[in-house]
């Protein structure tokens, strides 16, 4: 198949993705857009937002539409390491011996949902690490490979932070994306009302399985990226940094602390994936800016002068991404 007939077939699969998650979940657009990207870019998503917006919904439908096992994991204080990956337990055999078998817990499943993660304990958090980043998970002496493609999608709700335990630095950024669910619309939520009434399950087709994701994803590691787009990604990286003298005055007015090599690696990885699904063979400056505030909104840090002055984190993202040099 020559290349643009792949750069087509990934945009028909896309396009067909998104027509059928379009029947389960209203509006969400950019939201729907960023999920694709992490799920082909192989990455994981941290998604804010209030209860009742879909953030279930959507994961669910979206195991539908890719023809995967999904597993949703309600995390709470009591929740125990082994509630998540699984223990070894003894059983007897046909003849009557006692061995030792491993019970996969619900983290063995192709997409995760990590509902309110930060409602369990740092110990329970933890058990995520691993599994988040290698796609294995140590139980013992022995470690299992998760199926691919593996995906985690992890709830926060912003506004009840009673009883709940920050996650550490270490693992947001294993998240690929921090994505905010905003409240819908006046016109989405009669719609949703109205799609509810009628079913409140998820009517999704399958469009494309495991496989033709690993094949698409393979496809958007050969798009190349021009020396000047690859620098400009590296510099606005780097200009997170209020400690490097290069950093622009932004930074050092309003940072604490900057975003992480894998930040530079995010931003390329999932830049080549949304070269593709707008139809493009090559990665744009456009690309970077757009996925600018996913990636680095949960990896840099602001600090009281932001607070002051009245900025979110977005705001300062928009001023870093304006004093930084194409």
């Amino acid at each position: 198949m020559e290349e643009k007939e792949k750069v087509q077939s990934f945009s028909r699969a896309i396009a067909g993705i998104k027509e059928q998650i379009r029947r389960d979940v209203v509006g969400q657009e950019e939201i729907v857009d960023s999920v694709i990207t992490a799920i082909i870019a192989g990455g994981n998503v941290l998604l804010e937002g209030v209860p009742g917006v879909g953030k279930t919904r959507l994961v669910r439908s979206f195991s539908k539409a890719l023809s995967l096992p999904f597993s949703r994991i309600q995390f709470t204080p009591d929740l125990m390491p082994s509630d998540v990956t699984g223990t070894n337990v003894i059983e007897k055999d046909a003849d009557g011996k006692m061995n030792t078998v491993f019970r996969k817990g619900p983290i063995f499943a192709n997409l995760i949902l990590a509902d309110e993660i930060n409602r369990a304990t740092p110990k329970t958090q933890s058990a995520m690490l691993e599994v988040m980043q290698e796609h294995n998970v140590t139980v013992g002496d022995t470690t299992y490979s998760m199926s691919e493609p593996f995906f985690v999608l992890a709830t926060e709700n912003p506004i009840e932070q009673d009883g709940t335990y920050p996650l550490p630095e270490a693992q947001m950024d294993r998240f690929m994306f921090k994505l905010i669910m905003k409240f819908p619309s006046v016109e989405e939520l009669a719609d949703i009302v109205n799609m509810t009434q009628k079913t409140m399950a998820e009517t999704a087709e399958a469009v494309v399985d495991g496989p033709a994701i690993l094949e698409m994803r393979e496809l958007a590691k050969s798009v190349p990226v021009m020396e000047d787009v690859l620098s400009y990604a590296m510099n606005l990286v780097a200009n997170t940094h209020p400690e490097l003298d290069s950093s622009p005055e932004a930074t050092k007015k309003y940072v604490r602390y900057g975003a992480s090599p894998r930040a530079a690696q995010n931003l390329i990885t999932c830049a080549k994936v949304r070269a593709l699904m707008n139809g493009n063979y090559n990665v744009s400056y456009e690309d970077i800016e757009k996925l600018a505030y996913p990636v680095l909104r949960h990896r840099i840090k602001i600090n009281y002068n932001a607070v002051n002055d009245k900025l979110s984190i977005d705001d300062v993202i928009a001023l870093i991404l304006k004093q930084t040099k194409r």
